[in-house]
């Protein structure tokens, strides 16, 4: 369930939404992050570049999903990358004050607030293990093993998602697809046994 659902009427006037246009920067590399985000609609990516220009994208938000929220209780809650957004929408911005307040009188709230931080936690810990991964193939094939299948929307977000380039991913799920290791059709990779 959305965690924007579970707050009472009183509760969501302690944030505020906000508007937001595709490309626009909501918050930039190296600010101090002053809110927790819950994406309402539309989305975003929290992304930086290299010394080379090329782009990083470290998390990818989608509709209900929080951001913001490792920051502001850490000791440096600086933005470690460009919070940009992908589409128009509308995002929910609660300060650290206002939030500490809901979750204490607001158990469900809490619980589901919790389940998305320790989600969050295990998405990054997969991700770390991804980048664990030496070659491309192993890093496709542990991804596909996690899920059985794959449904993706672009083969460029699904090569952002696995740290890979465009042309790597299409050229691996080619010679999987020629050795019988996976099956394609349309935007569905499914791992064969």
């Amino acid at each position: 369930m959305q965690l924007f659902n579970l707050l009472s009427k009183e509760e969501k006037e302690c944030g505020k939404i906000i508007s937001v246009k595709k490309g626009e920067t909501l918050f930039h590399e190296g600010e101090k992050c002053q809110y927790v985000g819950i994406l309402l609609s539309g989305g975003i990516t929290i992304s930086s570049f290299t010394l080379s220009g090329q782009q990083i994208v470290y998390n990818i938000i989608e509709k209900g999903d929080m951001f913001g929220n490792n920051l502001l209780f850490s000791d440096n809650s600086s933005y470690r990358g460009d919070v940009i957004a992908t589409s128009d929408g509308s995002v929910f911005l609660i300060n650290k004050e206002n939030l500490l307040k809901i979750m204490q009188n607001n158990g469900i709230f809490l619980e589901n607030y919790l389940n998305l931080q320790a989600n969050f936690s295990k998405k990054l810990n997969f991700n770390l293990k991804i980048l664990s991964l030496s070659s491309a193939r192993e890093r496709f094939l542990y991804y596909l093993d996690e899920r059985q299948s794959i449904r993706y929307k672009s083969i460029s977000a699904l090569a952002n998602s696995l740290y890979l380039t465009r042309e790597t991913l299409s050229r691996l799920i080619s010679e999987l697809v020629k050795e019988g290791k996976v099956s394609k059709k349309d935007n569905l990779i499914t791992l064969l046994k």
